[in-house]
């Protein structure tokens, strides 16, 4: 069994997806419209992971258990607090 990824080790690998896309030679494609679809998404998974980690911070500080925040990640409660746990939600 693997252990879930960290959120920081999921949002470090989507911000170094990004890079490389940034980065691409052009000059390899010719419409680029399919690599701009690639980043985009990739960057919006980065930004629906902090927003998840966002939410479950807030639902611990409002006394949610980590067996309904699993429950509704999909995945065990044991799997969400080591996943999520030591995040804190936005303030201001």
């Amino acid at each position: 069994m693997t252990m879930p990824r960290s959120l920081q080790e999921i949002l470090d690998h989507a911000d170094e997806l990004a890079r490389r896309f940034e980065d691409h030679d052009r000059a390899d494609v010719r419409d680029a419209a399919p690599l701009r679809a690639i980043r985009d998404a990739v960057t919006g998974r980065a930004a629906n992971e902090r927003r998840v980690a966002e939410t479950v911070a807030t639902a611990r500080e409002a006394g949610v258990s980590w067996s309904a925040i699993g429950a509704m990640l999909g995945t065990s409660g044991e799997a969400a607090r080591k996943r999520y746990s030591g995040h804190h939600a936005k303030t201001g």
